[in-house]
């Protein structure tokens, strides 16, 4: 193993730590931009040692898991600080990672991925029924507090949220269930002689461990160094007088981006089924595992949680289901599905910004 991806998750927390030692640093703030691009690649590295040690669907599992719960983290950490204020903060992060997964990841990988190898296939029996658990999934946590009457707009009671969190746990355990054991072939990439990667030496034990843990550490990085270059986003958002929501897409890009990267270094590479993986998977993580810790905290400590989206949002939400579910129905894809899911990616930012 080379010596820059064990240096960068290294100098990516130290960075870190300087920041909250001396904040308000504009050269600091400069370091922290460029660690964080470094502890992204390095995150993507080690992810890819990983799964190739243990083998598909299980590393991208590994990837996906460990961002959401940093993820999670970083959401409980900002509604403790903020009060009523980031009411809607987890409402906001879980559609942003939503629409930028489904219509940014999926658009540049089918986009990527059609330019190079002009079509590309994956398991329709796999993506489909992870397809089918994030509608159910966000419409349950999204959609319904909206219409619910049991208590005001867009938010649910107690017993109302204690059932969802345990609904979306279920379900993303069960979909874990049938990706890594039930119908592990369902997400298994198609072999071709000229995979290279298939090919390689996988890593020693020992490098698969080392890789796990600094790709722990890069992932604390990413998300750290996001949370610290937050007020700046902050500040330079309310300067341009655009929507706070902007805060949360921008914040949500940045801990998305190992996955991201991965996910269009696989299409690139015509690994389609690993980019679906990582894609479908890390939607439902998203929702799966961040609904029921945010549930726990609010009902435990008495803290506001409003989750039902807007009318414009839920417009959005639905048009990404309706096409995903058309665009990914065959299992064959090209650059024109690419186009639409990107398309629909920027009306969201645009919408974001001129509400």
């Amino acid at each position: 193993m080379s010596s820059w991806p064990l240096v960068t998750p290294a100098f990516a927390l130290t960075v870190l730590a300087s920041g909250l030692a001396w904040p308000g640093s504009a050269v600091l703030l400069g370091v922290a931009a460029l660690a964080l691009v470094g502890a992204v690649i390095a995150a993507v590295h080690h992810a890819e040692v990983v799964a190739h040690r243990i083998g598909e669907p299980y590393g991208t599992l590994v990837l996906a898991v460990a961002v959401t719960v940093i993820e999670v983290a970083l959401i409980l950490s900002m509604m403790l600080a903020g009060g009523p204020d980031k009411a809607t903060l987890p409402r906001d992060t879980i559609f942003s990672a939503v629409m930028i997964i489904c219509n940014g990841v999926v658009g540049i990988c089918l986009l990527a991925g059609g330019l190079r190898h002009r079509e590309q296939s994956f398991r329709v029996e796999g993506t489909g029924s992870g397809l089918a658990a994030l509608v159910a999934l966000a419409t349950l946590s999204l959609v319904l507090p909206t219409f619910t009457t049991s208590s005001p707009e867009g938010t649910y009671t107690d017993a109302q949220l204690a059932f969802v969190a345990a609904s979306s746990l279920a379900l993303w355990a069960v979909f874990v269930f049938v990706q890594t054991v039930r119908h592990r072939d369902y997400f298994l990439p198609e072999s071709r002689p000229d995979d290279e990667a298939a090919h390689a030496t996988p890593p020693t034990p020992q490098q698969a461990w080392t890789s796990f843990g600094l790709l722990l550490l890069a992932l604390v990085g990413v998300v750290g160094l996001a949370k610290l270059l937050s007020p700046s986003i902050e500040a330079a958002v309310a300067a341009a007088q655009a929507p706070k929501t902007v805060v949360g897409i921008a914040i949500a890009m940045l801990v998305l981006a190992p996955e991201t990267w991965a996910a269009v270094r696989a299409a690139r590479a015509n690994r389609l089924q690993t980019s679906m993986n990582l894609a479908i998977g890390s939607a439902l993580a998203s929702i799966g595992l961040t609904i029921p810790a945010v549930v726990a905290a609010a009902v435990w400590l008495g803290l506001p949680l409003t989750l039902g989206l807007e009318k414009k949002d839920m417009a959005l939400l639905v048009l990404t289901f309706v096409v995903g579910a058309i665009t990914l129905g065959s299992g064959r894809t090209n650059v024109m599905q690419g186009a639409v899911h990107l398309v629909i990616f920027a009306a969201f930012l645009f919408l974001a910004l001129v509400p």
